[in-house]
């Protein structure tokens, strides 16, 4: 969540008169609590009104998030948005309907004996991936334990390009992060790289199944070989959790047969996000476990106080168990055939758009949508009276949002534009910013210089 500060201001917000006939209410405080009662009618009004400054979702090509689900979906989560999930005694059929999430998720990432697998749902992809982070602490604390060794300097293995999620949770919990670089055109953590980052105070490796820099797959079977040759070389036995905030709802429907799963066998714990390509709206994250052993039973708490004792492993606590209930509805009405339509038209769509951008022939596309739905580019380096930033400010006078943002460490001087190609896209739309793409990037080529200052930019990655 982003931090806002306290500050006074004294402006009051004038309502439109026709909205205020009925009311002594003719204006608000900006911030803080009207005195008296409002008319729910022009309260809703006035929101509402608010609201028409916020951007055009199917135009924002920046997020990752699901912003369209069919009515009937957000019926159901409309009607289930008063349903606190944590109090399973209340409400059974919302947590069996968890359970049966739970068990397909499982299935769709062929972990073992799936019929009883190992998870839970989250408010997201970041809580779910900071339990995961704390099994594998808590499980490397308990073997360094059990051996008499020093448990004072934990550390967790990642590529640089890790979703900020993970920096999180290392600094939350006190555990070093070990970033690998970005260098030349690597921009991924790979095999080659393990050996020199994990130590016997590693308590991880963190594979990412779709980068939020770049879209690309990091190869977890190849970082899962390295890490067995370490374990033969050196006895050191590293376990990989992998975050599939974004693949692990695309993969198994567009490229099932990349080993990224529970197939591989260092693979002890998966993280997804249910409200990116699971195509829920936001608020819904999954974890699951290969088995019990990987999930400390000193992180599960069983509470009581709701009638009927639940175990429960969570950061949050209560929240609304609407978002599950609109995972399974997707879960139910799209099947493995519905998921493939949408997310292969999604594909098409991604390759279709980075092939028509590289023909505009000033930019060098980095990616071109070949993992998730998802790719980059760049100027081409004897362009330098504008900028990605130029282009990407351009852009919005029509609407389109697309993130200009420079690489993280050891690439920092390179400026990228990201498109993410998410359910709802279609190819008209596509031709659309082609064409407003080609028109600013004309109007641009007559500039002497940018206007944006890049240096005020750099190292600034960009992590939606």
């Amino acid at each position: 969540m982003p931090v806002h500060y306290h500050h006074k201001n004294q402006n009051e917000i004038s309502f439109t008169p026709i909205y205020a006939l009925d009311s002594e209410v003719r204006t608000l405080p900006r911030d803080k609590m009207p005195d008296r009662i409002l008319d729910p009618k022009q309260a809703s009004q006035f929101i509402t009104d608010q609201l028409l400054l916020d951007g055009q979702a199917k135009l924002n090509l920046a997020t990752f998030v699901t912003t369209w689900m069919e009515p009937e979906a957000a019926q159901l989560i409309a009607d289930c948005a008063n349903k606190n999930i944590i109090d399973k005694d209340e409400y059974p059929q919302t947590t069996e309907i968890e359970k049966r999430c739970i068990n397909i998720i499982a299935n769709l990432w062929h972990a073992p004996q799936s019929l009883s697998a190992l998870g839970c749902s989250t408010v997201g992809s970041s809580e779910a991936a900071m339990l995961a982070g704390l099994a594998l602490l808590f499980n490397w604390r308990k073997k360094r334990l059990s051996k008499n060794l020093d448990i004072s300097h934990p550390n967790l293995v990642m590529g640089i390009n890790v979703q900020v999620c993970w920096e999180k949770f290392c600094r939350y919990f006190d555990v070093e992060p070990k970033f690998v670089p970005m260098e030349g055109d690597r921009r991924m953590l790979t095999p080659d790289q393990i050996p020199s980052y994990v130590d016997e105070n590693t308590i991880g490796v963190i594979a990412v199944m779709g980068s939020t820099q770049d879209g690309a797959y990091e190869p977890v079977e190849a970082i899962s070989k390295s890490l067995d040759e370490m374990y033969q070389n050196t006895g050191l036995d590293i376990k990989i959790h992998v975050d599939a905030a974004s693949g692990g709802f695309f993969a198994p429907f567009v490229q099932p047969d990349i080993k990224w799963d529970f197939r591989v066998d260092r693979v002890v714990s998966i993280n997804a996000s249910g409200h990116k390509y699971g195509l829920v709206y936001p608020g819904i994250g999954w974890v699951l476990w290969r088995h019990s052993d990987n999930l400390p039973e000193e992180l599960v708490f069983k509470v009581n106080y709701l009638g009927g004792e639940m175990p429960t492993f969570s950061l949050n606590f209560s929240r609304s168990g609407a978002q599950v209930v609109g995972q399974y509805y997707q879960f139910i009405r799209l099947g493995y055939e519905g998921y493939s339509a949408v997310h292969k038209g999604c594909a098409e769509i991604a390759t279709y758009l980075s092939s028509e951008i590289e023909n505009l022939g000033v930019f060098d596309l980095l990616t071109y949508g070949n993992d998730l739905p998802v790719f980059v580019f760049k100027l081409k380096e004897e362009i330098d009276n504008y900028s990605v930033f130029d282009i990407s400010t351009q852009l919005r006078k029509y609407g389109w949002q697309l993130p200009a943002y420079s690489f993280p460490k050891n690439l920092e001087d390179v400026s990228v534009l990201r498109i993410v190609v998410r359910n709802g896209f279609d190819r008209d739309l596509a031709a659309m910013l082609i064409d407003h793409l080609k028109d600013e990037v004309a109007n641009l080529s007559g500039r002497s210089k940018s206007v944006t200052d890049i240096s005020a930019t750099m190292g600034q990655s960009f992590h939606h």
